[in-house]
């Protein structure tokens, strides 16, 4: 009778296997630091590219003000501030001023409160008032937010109408808030970094 003797690549298979055994958790170990690795570059990355393909957009798609102002950032020779790139980034907002009113134009990404925000942001450019902070500003777009009669989502393209009476009227009744009230409304303003 013949004795049976593995080949040298069974032999080596077996090794293989008892190896992989021996240093399971290394190599699992070893897996997870390369999976995590992975995402990290691929969210970098992801995260990077859309704002300089959006940029490259804004430029054909915005409207004339969008343009300048982007060619006046760049004649500063300054980086696009987070205001700037929010901009460029929802192509399909937009913003128009009428004699009563801002009409704001979600993008992707907008909320009530993203279209209350820019309406106050666009009253306050022509009508400047260095007594409002952070905390005011947060009061005001809050209370546009909930006085304006728009009914239903927003979703792109929703136009919604923020009258100057209105908030002017905002901006009054956040002058009257308390210190105690300015202060709970830091741990929303804190959370904005839009705001100035």
């Amino acid at each position: 009778m013949e004795e049976y003797t593995p080949e040298p690549q069974e032999e080596k298979v077996e090794d293989l296997k008892r190896w992989f055994q021996d240093n399971l958790r290394i190599v699992v170990s070893v897996l997870i630091v390369v999976v995590i690795a992975g995402g990290i570059y691929s969210y970098s990355k992801r995260t990077d590219s859309p704002i300089v393909s959006d940029q490259s957009q804004t430029t054909d798609k915005n409207d004339a003000s969008a343009t300048t102002e982007d060619n006046a950032t760049a004649a500063d020779g300054q980086t696009a501030t987070s205001s700037n790139v929010s901009k460029q980034v929802s192509s399909a907002a937009t913003s128009k001023e009428t004699e009563a009113s801002f009409v704001e134009t979600a993008g992707k990404n907008d909320s009530l409160t993203v279209l209350a925000r820019r309406a106050t942001a666009n009253y306050l450019e022509k009508n400047q008032d260095s007594s409002l902070t952070k905390e005011h500003k947060i009061y005001i777009e809050d209370y546009l937010r909930k006085a304006v009669t728009h009914k239903g989502g927003v979703h792109v393209g929703t136009s919604v109408e923020f009258s100057k009476d209105l908030i002017q009227k905002a901006i009054q009744q956040s002058k009257t808030l308390n210190e105690k009230q300015l202060k709970n409304l830091q741990k929303y303003s804190s959370r904005v970094s839009s705001l100035s």
